[in-house]
């Protein structure tokens, strides 16, 4: 029996596994457009992420000389890497990402008051993607209004129910 090469296609199709979420990235930010771009790692890092030991809480972006970086992105050092395979685990880290984009971020980002927040991380095709957003962050009062139009909607989901049932 010959082996069977796994192609780009079967890789890619194989679907997304989920690393580590920002879910505060969204309760403290507005989202204004996101993106979607690998990550430069060592060998160990990547080991260390299959395990899912990867924080994105404290993280944000910096274009620096044309070039896109994450800092203060936690990943565990892997419990089994010893000598050179060790790494810090909050060192910047370079985002991988075409030119026009990097040069459509970096209007932005002068133009306006505006951030870059990591939002998620997961693993595509067998390589590892980070999803960053261009956000701007909310007042205390867009906060207190996000929330009641969520209690809102889910009030209304619980009497759609209800009213289904016949109660």
């Amino acid at each position: 029996m010959s082996k069977k090469k796994s192609s780009a296609v079967d890789r890619i199709s194989a679907g997304t596994r989920n690393i580590a979420q920002n879910k505060r990235a969204r309760h403290e930010y507005e989202i204004l457009e996101e993106l979607e771009c690998g990550i430069e790692l060592k060998g160990s890092e990547v080991k260390s992420l299959r395990e899912g030991k990867a924080q994105l809480q404290d993280a944000f972006g910096r274009i620096i000389t044309g070039e896109l970086w994450i800092f203060q992105m936690n990943i565990a050092k892997y419990d089994y890497s010893n000598g050179f395979g060790q790494f810090d685990p909050t060192r910047p880290r370079k985002l991988l990402a075409h030119r026009d984009e990097i040069d459509e971020l970096t209007g932005k980002l002068q133009q306006k008051s505006l951030t870059l927040i990591p939002l998620s991380m997961y693993f595509h095709g067998g390589h590892v993607k980070l999803k960053i957003g261009l956000a701007k962050g909310k007042k205390l009062y867009d906060k207190r209004r996000d929330l009641a139009a969520k209690d809102a909607k889910r009030d209304a989901a619980r009497e759609m129910v209800s009213l289904r049932k016949g109660r």
